[in-house]
């Protein structure tokens, strides 16, 4: 696997970046008008969700068709764990390449240039102001629906159930139970109940308690299931095309394990150039100090990511990669006017200019 470099970490729960912030850095005297800067490489992080799930079968599975009206599919007749393979997604980000680094130049006595920078070096803008986008994976989406209080069955056993003098007889009363409670629901919603709270967030609670009691019932006969879900992510620094190239592996008995483990069937990856950019090729070894003295910037390739396992493709899309590009200059003559320097944006994560402001 020559060209596939993966760097795999686990991750549960996942840990989300924190936001890089921008440095302002002035072209001053000392620095010879110039700040140096780096242009980033592409690198692909692919984020995997799986689950392990827990299953235990009910005591009473055998009946729930004879007394709920359930069929097998709703019911969970052994106990097994297992584990599934959940979403995969990838996302695209731009790391400095400390192979290059070069340096924007100022004439002197330019009107207050000045460069923004990541913190790690990557240029930002010249001249101009600079936010960063927030991180749309910071951004946090509450979940507003309320969780049922966890009740053990047990404590819910009456005097009738406990006498039962067989299994049968058992989960017959059992499901009577729930169909009491389902008819104690029904009072409650249309006022036919006594002592029915009078304030929303009591009925919130009386109708909470009696759902929480019938799942608690109910789980008898259909079983429980527990999901613990983990992400695992791999980064992934293209250098070439990439064909079925093993990612990692996946067992329903084991989960996700590593690329060479053959308890797993393989999750293959395909990453093909289908762009380089602007077709024109990079500056000579003639022009290459000159050009040193502008600034240098990134026109991204692209390339189709698709992953999959089996037949099936898990993930599939397009994305930019500075390394199946070209790199270009600008006109030094763009910093020739001190009276009203230029502003330029860049991509920080391709090293692409955005936009030119004169």
């Amino acid at each position: 696997m020559k060209c596939l470099n993966v760097l795999l970490l686990l991750l549960f729960p996942l840990t989300l970046s924190s936001q890089t912030n921008v440095v302002r850095t002035s072209a001053t005297k000392s620095a010879g008008y110039g700040v140096e800067y780096f242009l980033p490489k592409t690198v692909l992080t692919v984020h995997v969700e799986y689950s392990k799930i827990t299953s235990k079968a009910g005591i009473y599975a055998k009946y729930a068709g004879k007394f709920l009206g359930l069929d097998e599919k709703s019911i969970i007749s052994d106990d097994r764990i297992y584990y599934r393979l959940d979403k995969i997604t990838v996302e695209n980000k731009g790391i400095p390449d400390k192979r290059e680094s070069y340096l924007v130049e100022f004439k002197e006595k330019t009107t207050a240039p000045f460069v923004c920078l990541t913190e790690d070096g990557l240029i930002c803008s010249v001249n101009a102001e600079y936010e960063l986008p927030e991180d749309a994976q910071t951004a946090k989406t509450e979940n507003n629906a309320e969780k049922l209080p966890d009740i053990n069955v047990q404590s819910l056993f009456t005097e009738e159930y406990l006498l039962a003098g067989s299994t049968l007889k058992m989960a017959e009363v059992a499901a009577k139970q729930i169909y009491r409670l389902r008819e104690s629901r029904n009072d409650v919603l249309t006022g036919d109940a006594e002592n029915v709270p009078r304030d929303g967030e009591g009925m919130k609670l009386v109708l909470a308690a009696l759902e929480a009691q019938e799942k608690a019932w109910v789980e008898l006969f259909t079983g429980t299931a527990m999901v613990e879900t983990t992400t695992s992510e791999f980064e992934i620094e293209p250098a070439s095309d990439i064909n079925k190239e093993t990612l990692f592996r996946f067992s329903i008995h084991s989960g996700l394990v590593d690329a060479n483990d053959l308890s797993g069937n393989p999750v293959y990856i395909n990453l093909i150039k289908i762009d380089e950019g602007n077709p024109s090729a990079e500056p000579d070894a003639k022009k290459k100090d000159k050009d040193l003295k502008s600034i240098v910037y990134n026109v991204p390739g692209k390339a189709s990511v698709e992953i999959f396992y089996g037949r099936n493709a898990l993930y599939k899309n397009t994305v930019q990669v500075t390394q199946f590009g070209k790199k270009q200059t600008l006109a030094t003559s763009l910093f020739e006017d001190k009276k009203t320097p230029v502003k330029i944006y860049f991509y920080p994560s391709t090293g692409a200019i955005k936009q030119i402001i004169k």
